[in-house]
């Protein structure tokens, strides 16, 4: 059963330092108990940190990572017959973004030691450079996508 309208969509206001939106939206998926000077700390230390290592724009940096990591397909399940198959769909670009986040700040929480800043900014410069595991996780969906090609006409 789906429900008969969605809610609207909620556009997070662009963060101070940066005019970037997606800062902000990194930093709300950041927050834990809803300490978002945190949060902002963090993510603004990281950002710092990529820009001196790069000698770049770290908000170009970012983006870049984020495109990186962002999923162009994925796998969903679905039961066709008593039987359950993973068919591949395309991801729309709202949920990839999210995605992209999401994993990116995953794999900066399994990183050892360090403070989050600096975990944060070099899982950045790894997705930036097409490395790391978040990159690692897209290409694992997209392999699993490719595998299940066969199921793509249930869709």
């Amino acid at each position: 059963m789906s429900r008969r309208k969605s809610p609207p969509k909620r556009q997070a206001p662009p963060d101070k330092k940066y005019n970037s939106v997606h800062v902000t939206m990194i930093v709300n998926r950041m927050m834990r108990g809803g300490k978002r000077s945190i949060a902002l700390g963090a993510m603004y230390d990281a950002l710092d940190i990529v820009g001196d290592r790069l000698k770049r724009d770290p908000i170009e940096v970012m983006e870049a990572a984020l495109r990186n990591v962002a999923p162009a397909v994925e796998v969903k399940p679905m039961r066709v017959g008593g039987s359950t198959y993973q068919v591949p769909t395309e991801v729309p670009y709202i949920r990839s973004l999210s995605l992209a986040m999401r994993w990116i700040l995953e794999s900066t929480r399994k990183r050892g030691g360090k403070n989050l800043g600096e975990k944060l900014a070099s899982e950045l410069m790894d997705a930036f450079n097409g490395q790391g595991a978040a990159v690692k996780k897209k290409e694992d969906t997209h392999k699993m996508a490719e595998a299940n090609r066969a199921f793509a006409h249930f869709r």
